[in-house]
């Protein structure tokens, strides 16, 4: 078949990775290719010759760890669009269509399906100094917990030397976890942008360093979204799950866990020494609202709130809520969580 000939066909490309191979599908209308690649630079140099021979649509790779990276880093410099989705899409959407068995080679043909019936919305991909940031963050994140497993070994009350080992691995790791987080802050000192949205975040009581760059290296979309949105990619936002005359308990579904996990931490801070998400806690355990489900809401808030300071601009300023005890306005009811989050930022609208 002939260059001219492929070039008739508009393309969706299903790519799965693995650490040696890269199983490349290609779907257009009634025509079908499936072939397979090195996981090198050689291989991606010959899917990127392929996919000029067969422009292509869309391209999906699932996110398999780091193994897609340096692929789809070449494709976003080729300017082909290339989309990296959640692993849970593409199986869900694999037993949707009734494909139970699980081979390389079904797999990137779902995913080329998954592309041309969905055609997922192509979104800008993070670049070096985003993904340096984003790797340094999650190792520090792991530092810290085998910190506290070791830590928790010492309740154990071991024997002296299993006592003295496990001192001196705590030592090594905080000064691990010191070195890790001055190459963060150094990092983030040498971006303008970074520097002034981490001195914005950091005047919300609750949010410290660690919150502060944790957000700036996972959530990205951070005062570009409203506040749906914005909740909604987290994973704080409530999900229905109503059927018919049946009206189930809203809960919590999906997001980002990284941020999910940091933005939780600083909510126990917060409705301890923030004034606003303090009252809001109350008034929601006032209401006979679960202890749990408080936190939910205030995690939700504070995102609501950081969301809002970097769309506008201004510092944490408590003293503009009209529901603050020392704040010389008046006293008036807003209607929503919007409206009262636009007063703390000085802002008219989130939306």
């Amino acid at each position: 078949m002939s260059s001219a000939h492929l070039n008739g066909f508009c393309w969706f490309v299903g790519i799965d990775v693995s650490k040696q191979t890269l199983v490349v599908a290609w779907l257009a209308e009634d025509q079908q290719v499936v072939e397979t690649f090195s996981n090198d630079a050689q291989g991606h140099q010959a899917i990127l010759q392929a996919c000029q021979q067969r422009p292509p649509h869309r391209i999906v790779l699932e996110a398999t760890g780091g193994y897609e990276r340096p692929l789809v880093a070449q494709l976003a410099l080729a300017g082909l669009p290339v989309v990296v989705i959640n692993p849970k899409q593409a199986r869900d959407f694999a037993k949707a269509t009734g494909r139970l068995a699980k081979t390389d080679r079904i797999d990137a043909l779902c995913l080329a399906q998954f592309a041309k019936a969905i055609q997922p919305e192509l979104r800008p991909l993070p670049d070096e100094q985003l993904q340096r940031l984003k790797q340094l963050t999650s190792r520090r994140d792991q530092l810290v917990a085998m910190r506290t497993a070791e830590k928790n070994r010492l309740q154990t009350e071991p024997v002296r030397a299993v006592w003295k080992s496990i001192q001196k691995l705590i030592q090594t790791l905080d000064k691990q976890i010191n070195i890790i987080e001055a190459e963060i802050q150094h990092l983030i000192q040498q971006s303008p942008i970074w520097q002034q949205h981490q001195q914005l975040l950091l005047t919300v009581p609750g949010v410290g360093p660690q919150t502060a760059s944790t957000l700036l290296a996972h959530l990205p979309e951070l005062g570009r979204l409203n506040r749906r949105q914005i909740a909604a990619l987290v994973g704080v936002a409530p999900v229905n799950r109503d059927s018919g005359r049946f009206r189930g308990r809203r809960s919590i579904w999906g997001g980002r866990a990284q941020v999910r996990k940091i933005l939780y931490m600083a909510t126990l801070t917060a409705t301890r020494y923030n004034p606003i998400l303090q009252a809001f806690y109350q008034r929601l355990l006032e209401a006979g609202k679960a202890k749990k489900v408080a936190l939910v809401a205030c995690m939700r808030k504070l995102l609501i709130i950081l969301n809002a300071i970097l769309r506008t601009g201004r510092p944490w300023n408590p003293q503009a809520c009209p529901n603050h005890p020392d704040s010389s306005r008046p006293v008036v009811a807003t209607s929503s969580l919007a409206e009262e989050t636009a007063t703390l930022v000085g802002a008219t609208s989130l939306c």
